[in-house]
């Protein structure tokens, strides 16, 4: 049975052991918490679901193989990009406790560190974190796998290393700059559209409009296939800072779906300003209805820890335009009620995160006016071109931003 001593931070400071089994079928995992973190002064829960106590917090994969793991665990793992790279690089046939342990340890999300009984990572892909200035290196590479993954093993090893525990789909690494960390996106070769262009300006018109947005830009500018840069949220120099996903706050598993209303509730327990976080949640579901924003499922929202047992809303990031006609969320808005991007629902929701109707309206009118100016110019500043503009305007100018400016 493998098993990892978890720890947290530049310090490796001990909070407790992780035991997995797999037989190849089913996969599960015992984690406890060490008694010297359980008797410490600052102690607090890696998640909701791992409530401070003694004994063992168990976790099984019988229905989906990623619930082998506690949720805390799972977002410290890379998911179907890195994923990718790994089984490229390892071999075919690894487990959940494999992606997670085997992944680079300096990039890792969050704080928490899988070691050995030496102190030292169990991490097999830790190659130096590369500079801004090896950019276009890594495009190249990540080009070259996408190609063919069949025949890029070295590639994949490379890659495997740089992306770490990052998420998501999309080719993508971690390179330092400027004495921080950052995600470069890049430009996929299936792409039709200017996507990481329209991240990066969507995020930065995101700021304009009052909401707390990670930092993006794009390097280089001039490039026919731009990388975009977004700065990690969840560290502060060398220090590392706790990360869990929305998804492991409610303690799904799987791909279950949830709502806002729910993540209102968690924050309510959780947050160390939960009337900032409950009020800036519902500015972002704003947000996500105007600009078209498909892809807010629970991993794409998250939690920094505050000190004190307490979290506080993330930074927002992965917000991406999707123009179409028929535009559904992946996070309904209210407990039972329909996954419409509906700006009616928006607005009956708004009570569950303590804004006033009134209020309400004015906030909505408010944002409505400020992308309907502009979107164009955002988008414009980061290179999108006209043609590429009206590609993207059904995203941002449809029935529910005419209902929104329209509310009295």
């Amino acid at each position: 049975m493998p098993e990892a001593i978890v720890a947290i931070g530049e310090g490796k400071r001990v909070v407790g052991k992780l035991r997995f089994e797999s037989d190849g079928r089913r996969q599960h995992s015992l984690f406890e918490y060490d008694d010297d973190w359980l008797s410490a002064k600052d102690r607090f829960a890696l998640s909701p679901g791992l409530p401070l106590r003694a004994g063992g917090h168990y976790a099984s994969g019988r229905v989906d193989r990623r619930s082998a793991l506690p949720g805390c665990f799972s977002d410290a793992a890379p998911d179907t990009w890195g994923r990718a790279l790994m089984t490229r690089a390892l071999g075919s046939g690894l487990s959940e406790y494999d992606y997670l342990v085997l992944s680079d340890d300096k990039t890792r999300h969050g704080a928490l560190r899988f070691l050995g009984e030496d102190m030292e990572p169990l991490s097999t892909l830790s190659p130096p974190v590369p500079r801004i200035v090896d950019l276009e290196e890594l495009r190249d590479l990540a080009r070259r796998f996408e190609r063919d993954p069949g025949v890029a093993e070295a590639e994949a090893r490379d890659l495997a290393g740089v992306a770490g525990s990052l998420g998501g789909e999309r080719p993508k690494a971690n390179v330092e700059g400027d004495g921080h960390l950052w995600i470069a996106k890049f430009t996929s070769e299936h792409d039709t559209k200017p996507i990481e262009r329209v991240e990066v300006a969507t995020l930065k018109l995101a700021t304009s409009c009052g909401l707390r947005a990670a930092e993006a830009h794009l390097e280089p500018r001039d490039s026919e296939a731009p990388i975009a840069l977004l700065r990690r949220f969840d560290r502060k120099g060398e220090i590392r800072i706790p990360y869990i996903s929305a998804r492991t706050a409610l303690q799904h598993e799987g791909d279950d779906a949830g709502c806002y209303t729910d993540i209102a509730d968690v924050m309510r327990q959780i947050s160390k300003k939960a009337a900032d976080d409950l009020r800036e949640l519902w500015l972002r579901i704003v947000f996500t209805v105007l600009v078209s924003n498909t892809d807010d499922h629970l991993k794409n929202h998250g939690f920094i820890y505050a000190g004190e047992d307490r979290w506080r809303l993330s930074p927002a990031f992965d917000i991406n335009p999707s123009p179409s006609r028929h535009r559904v969320l992946e996070t309904a808005i209210i407990e039972g009620g329909s996954f419409d991007a509906s700006i009616e629902l928006v607005l009956d929701a708004a009570q569950f995160f303590e804004v006033p109707k009134n209020e309400a309206k004015h906030q909505i009118i408010g944002m409505a006016k400020t992308i309907t100016d502009r979107w164009r110019e955002f988008l414009t500043a980061e290179g999108v071109r006209s043609e590429e503009l009206e590609l993207y305007a059904e995203a941002f100018e449809h029935e529910q931003m005419e209902l929104a400016l329209g509310l009295t």
